[in-house]
């Protein structure tokens, strides 16, 4: 009689199972992350429960709310968010269901000066407070003082805005302070956000956050833009955190955005051509330049799609530049055509995840950042 694995009657269990065994090794001998964490509905499940639930995400930029009343929503793991400039200038963040029969409230970005439900119009101040409903003096249940949207926590760290549904997640200046110590130097707080788009991609969300942390592919996947502008040899990836990881890149002249501004007389060496790649777990990936910033906040839809919030911006020295403009549209239809050419890459491997006949294979010294992501990944993960 062979005894009952329960591992093998879960898939997320047996995903989970797998991943461990492939941090369990030290990074010299590591190979890519098995398939199963990739593909497996029930392990995204587990993902959505043990990850998104429970870590900071972000919104993106905080200066995309810049007076009070301006509003963004999004859903963290299945739960719909509010985030907006309250009265008093802050951000501050709540559920986004009417606190009646539960309809959801506002719907992408705007300005309002209070939440009013589509439903009933149960109408809420910017502190998520009731401030009225109609027809209710009858139900001798209702008190208007007692009725509010419940709060999310919501910080603004270095310029982004930080959510989580988890009351006790450290904050994020103490979880991210070596991020400060790294970069401090650039203030990112200071950079200003030109753009932010939305889209969605056939591949599995950690497929598209593992491009991103390494830039070993940059030479072929991005043979038609940036390719050209990395030397492999000059790429150096540290050790990261339990919070985040990162490499950095010497760019040459190609892009005079990704440097320092002539005017500037702060950065001094290297600091004026350092391009940083900043991988905040789970899904806030930043480019950051001396110059300029970009940024991609993922979002999981399945195993098999990611929703992308695509954004980025310039340093204040390059924004108060008279070319400003002309400068930054270069750099947009540049970062453009990067995206469709990382789209290509993540939906190929994505393809790739599903053959029969794939597995994963051994790491680059330039894929350090990829093992750590997955011992993340794991340490995030229930034991069996």
């Amino acid at each position: 009689m062979t005894r009952h694995d329960p591992a093998l009657a879960d898939p997320a269990k047996t995903a989970m199972a797998e991943l461990r065994a492939n941090v369990s090794v030290p990074f010299e001998r590591a190979y890519a992350m098995p398939k199963s964490v990739y593909t497996s509905p029930e392990f995204a499940e587990a993902e959505l429960k043990h990850i998104f639930a429970r870590d900071w995400l972000s919104a993106g930029r905080a200066d995309t709310l810049k007076e009070p009343g301006d509003y963004l929503t999004m859903t963290i793991a299945g739960e719909p968010v509010i985030i907006l400039r309250d009265r008093e200038g802050q951000l501050r963040g709540m559920s986004n269901v009417c606190r009646h029969r539960m309809s959801t409230l506002l719907e992408g970005r705007g300005h309002v000066r209070s939440i009013v439900c589509p439903y009933h119009a149960w109408t809420y101040n910017l502190d998520g407070s009731l401030r009225g409903a109609p027809a209710m003096a009858a139900n001798e249940n209702f008190c208007k003082e007692n009725i509010a949207l419940p709060a999310v926590r919501v910080e603004d760290w270095l310029g982004w805005i930080m959510v989580t549904l988890n009351p006790d997640a450290p904050s994020p200046h103490a979880a991210l302070a070596d991020v400060e110590k790294l970069v401090g130097y650039l203030d990112m707080g200071s950079y200003s956000e030109t753009f932010r788009e939305t889209f969605r991609w056939n591949t599995n969300w950690k497929v598209l956050a593992e491009n991103f942390m390494e830039s070993y592919h940059l030479p072929v996947c991005h043979a038609g833009t940036i390719g050209g502008s990395v030397d492999l040899m000059k790429m150096t990836c540290p050790e990261g955190s339990p919070a985040f990881n990162y490499h950095y890149i010497v760019k040459n002249d190609t892009v005079p955005l990704s440097l320092a501004h002539p005017s500037n007389t702060t950065l001094k060496g290297d600091e004026r051509r350092l391009t940083w790649l900043l991988a905040i777990y789970p899904a806030l990936l930043i480019t950051l330049t001396p110059g300029y910033f970009w940024y991609l906040c993922l979002t999981p839809v399945g195993p098999d799609q990611v929703d992308v919030l695509y954004g980025g911006g310039m340093s204040a020295d390059w924004m108060a530049d008279p070319e400003a403009a002309s400068h930054l549209a270069t750099v947009k239809a540049l970062l453009d055509d990067v995206n469709i050419e990382d789209k290509g890459c993540v939906e190929k491997v994505y393809r790739g995840l599903l053959a029969g006949l794939s597995e994963p294979g051994p790491l680059s010294h330039l894929e350090r950042p990829n093992f750590e992501f997955a011992t993340y990944i794991a340490s995030k993960m229930p034991q069996a």
